[in-house]
This record gives C-alpha cells, structure tokens and sequence, in this order.
C-alpha cells in the first residue's frame, strides 16, 4: 500500500515522500530509523477522499488542463518562480474541482514538495504521464521545456481522437436511422396490412407471415422487449466495468471489421508517442516503459504489452521484447531497432507514432468513403424486402382474380 510520508530531514528540510509499505507503523519506524523525523504518514488515497467530483471518473476537462500547462509553460518562460507562477493560475482558476486540487498542490509545494509529487498525490485526476514528465523535468532542470512537449505530446493526442471520433460519427448516424426506419416499417406500416389480408383470405407467401408475424410480436410484447434490452445493455455495462469485461470488449474492438486496425495502430501510437515524450524529457528507459505501456487506453493491448518492461529490465533489447508480444508491426519493430542502434530511440518513436497516426487517417478516410454506399444499399435491400413482403399478396390476388 502507498503512504504519502511528511518528513523532516536531518539537515532541517521538511518534505513530502510517497512510500510504499504493508503497515503504517513498520513504515514509520522504518523512516525513524533512518534518521527522518516523521510528522505524518497517512494512506495516499486519503488525500483525494473530499474532493468534490464533477464526473462519474472524477477527471478534470483535458481541454482545461491543457490551457492549463500552456499558461504555466508560458509564465515559467518568463522567469517566475515556480510558486508565484501556481499562485497566478490559482487566481484565475475558475473550475471548482481543478481549483480545490491547485490550492492543495500550492500547499505542498509551498512546504518544500516537488512539482511532481505535488500531482502525484492527485494522480487519479491527471494523466499518469504527467507527474513523471515533471519530475524528469525537475532532475534536468528545465521544466518548462518539458512541460511545452507534454502540451504538444497532450495536442497530438486529442488530435488523433478528434479524428477517430469524428469519422465514426456519421456512420454511425446512418446506422441509427436505418435501424429506426426498419422498426417504422415492421411494427406500424406493415401491420396495417393485415386486416386486409385477412378479408381477402389469401394466400400469403412466406416473406410476407414471417414480416407480419414479427410486426405483430413487437407490438404485443414491445414492454417486455424494451425493459429486455435495457436490462442486458445495464449487465453489459456492469461486465465492462470489470477487468476481464474491459479486456473482453477491447479484444472485441480490435477484431472489428475495417475499423479494428484503426484501434489497433491508435493504441500503439499511444504507447510510442507517450514512451517517446518521457524519453525525451531525461526519463531512464524502463521506468519510461512502464509508464507508457499503462497509458494505453485499450486494456487488451496493454495486458499484452505489460510483460515488455519486465523483459527489458532484464536486459533485452526494446525492439525484441516488443516483437515478442506480437502486436506490433514488423515496420515498426524495425524502426525501433534502428533508433536503438543510433542512440535515437525517442526520434524513432516519435518517427513511428506519425506513421500510425497517418495510417489512422488514411484508413478513416477510406472507411467515411466506402461506409456510405455500403449504407445505401443495404437501405435499398431493407426497404426491398419490405415492400416486397407487402405487395407481394396483392399481385398474386389479382392474378387470381384476372
């Protein structure tokens, strides 16, 4: 269990230190024994239990951290100290969540925290990726430079999403109204139908019992049909918010038809941008691994990547350990093996992130091409049939009749 330690140093420092251990008590005899004087130890997750949460996640807007890290980026740039600069930001800071977690981080760092660890306190609100960024930025001793390359990395990243959201809404429109045209048709067009057949006592044909007799089940049983999937959509859900659901349905997604390779290279361009920024930013390789590989959003891919670190902490090769997981291209298992020969690792990640996202886009391009007369015509055939099971009848009484 983690516990954020207040300390006082030998030396007459007071700081904050997060440590891991299995009871409070062992811990802080631990750190007395090393000579620390301990003011407080107290579970981690306590510190984040009254913040108010605006959000099922509590997460704060990205758009909002990101306006956030430019204007500290910007004050930094112009040589304010690292307090005053938080303390500007507090003023103008009108989100209530977001200020509530900045007045707590001016504390801490007011009381001789680091920056990092400051927002490692309230890692449930922030990006994983953040904190560390900071805290390769504090040992370089240039903070600003990285905040502004976690501002580009963040840009980059709501880019790509902007992107895939955007291609799946229209298809996804078009789906929606062809799904409601057809229940129009079944249930209340269709049925009209009916009595008329029966006056006429004809013969129907086999598409036309099947339409009618779905149309009229519908219509009996459409109480029970709606609290039935609303019901299996509300256990669905409550699987999916269990690991093995979450990983079930990501599987799930990367198996789709066209759009499954979209997921799949966004994933990884998540992985290579991310392990590409904290590299770049002074972070050592293995700690940078581990924190990229759980920045995926896809559960399935970072189950499968998650042994990568352990690999390379025992010393394989990056490109090999990540060729033995099988979820990489073989181009870009190449071109990170180039930069590890060069000594250019986070330029070819970088390198490698562009050519998925390109990929990406190349690919919804296609997708937004193809969905639309893919949609059409399966429209066409819907409506088809439909009018063909209620005509039908019609022509074959009036044969008879002539």
């Amino acid at each position: 269990m983690q516990y954020l330690c207040r300390l006082g140093t030998p030396e007459g420092a007071v700081i904050e230190e997060v440590h891991h251990s299995s009871d409070a008590k062992a811990l802080r005899a631990d750190l007395q024994r090393k000579g620390f004087h301990v003011f407080d130890v107290k579970p981690r997750r306590a510190l984040s239990v009254a913040l108010p949460r605006r959000s099922g996640r509590g997460k704060l807007s990205t758009q909002r951290f990101l306006v956030f890290n430019q204007e500290l980026a910007a004050l930094l740039a112009a040589g304010l100290p690292l307090l005053q600069c938080i303390e500007l930001m507090l003023e103008r800071m009108k989100e209530p969540l977001f200020r509530e977690v900045l007045a707590d981080i001016r504390e801490r760092v007011a009381s001789g925290q680091e920056l990092s660890a400051a927002f490692d306190a309230h890692g449930e609100l922030f990006p994983r990726l953040y904190p560390s960024s900071l805290k390769a930025g504090e040992r370089s001793g240039d903070l600003e430079k990285v905040i502004r390359r976690f501002v580009r990395y963040l840009q980059l990243m709501l880019e790509a999403r902007k992107r895939v959201v955007s291609a799946l809404v229209y298809p996804a429109v078009l789906i929606c109204l062809s799904a409601a045209m057809v229940v129009v048709m079944t249930v209340f067009v269709v049925p009209k139908f009916a009595g008329l057949y029966a006056d006429l006592e004809a013969e129907l044909p086999l598409i036309t019992r099947i339409t009618l007799g779905i149309g009229q089940f519908v219509q009996a049983n459409w109480l029970v049909i709606v609290l039935a999937i609303g019901v299996g959509v509300w256990v669905l859900r409550r699987w999916s918010d269990t690991p093995a659901g979450r990983i079930w349905f990501d599987h799930l997604r990367l198996r789709l038809p066209i759009l499954g390779p979209v997921f799949h290279r966004f994933g990884i361009s998540e992985l290579t941008r991310s392990l590409a920024t904290l590299l770049d930013g002074g972070l050592p390789l293995v700690p940078s691994l581990e924190i990229a590989t759980g920045a995926v959003g896809n559960s399935w891919l970072r189950e499968k990547l998650t042994p990568t670190v352990q690999r390379v902490r025992e010393g394989r090769a990056l490109h090999a350990a990540l060729e033995q997981t099988g979820v990489m291209e073989d181009i870009a298992i190449d071109m990170v093996k180039v930069g590890e020969t060069t000594g250019a690792l986070g330029v070819m990640l970088t390198n490698v992130s562009d050519f998925l996202d390109q990929e990406v886009e190349t690919r919804m391009q296609r997708l937004l091409t193809l969905v639309e007369p893919i949609m059409l015509v399966f429209m066409g055939v819907i409506v088809a049939l439909l009018l063909v099971s209620v005509y039908l009848p019609m022509f074959s009484v009036l044969g008879q009749v002539k």
